[in-house]
């Protein structure tokens, strides 16, 4: 009569297996905000350094970052103009993916281009990568305006 009325020790284990993994996908639109923001800050930081003195900036680009296929303005605008944008995509979870796309490039392109980066930096860099990485194939989650557009407009397609 307990057999029937207790759940055995296996039973009892996968339910608290199953519950402790709901509890952690509910975190899981958290963490990919979290990504999501430390990503765009990182990136917007940088960005925001390169307005503040256009003059330091093309001599970067052209002493020391070495964009392949770009003259040294042109990349300095583009690269400036990612770092700018591309964030407060990321930041609002707006065309969350094309912005990871993006930026996932932009950040491979950064590490091959400045030849003198440190191995610190490198490591930086593999970090900020695999987050972007993460958010590009999971999605901006549900703290996002893409998950806000698609249930509101009913597309899948602006995510």
């Amino acid at each position: 009569m307990s057999d029937i009325a207790s759940p055995s020790l296996p039973g009892r284990g996968a339910r608290i297996y199953y519950e402790a993994t709901r509890l952690l996908d509910k975190l899981q639109p958290v963490l990919l905000l979290g990504f999501r923001l430390y990503v765009a800050r990182v990136f917007l930081m940088s960005g925001l350094t390169k307005i503040h003195d256009w003059s330091i900036t093309l001599a970067l680009f052209t002493d020391e970052y070495h964009v392949p296929w770009l003259p040294p303005s042109i990349a300095a605008f583009m690269g400036t103009a990612t770092e700018l944008t591309m964030p407060m995509l990321l930041a609002l979870g707006l065309a969350t993916r094309f912005g990871a796309f993006v930026l996932f490039f932009f950040n491979i392109i950064a590490v091959v281009s400045y030849a003198a980066l440190p191995d610190i930096a490198v490591k930086d860099h593999i970090l900020w990568g695999t987050m972007i990485l993460v958010i590009l194939l999971c999605g901006p989650g549900r703290i996002s305006l893409d998950y806000w557009l698609e249930r509101r407009l009913g597309c899948a397609a602006i995510a």
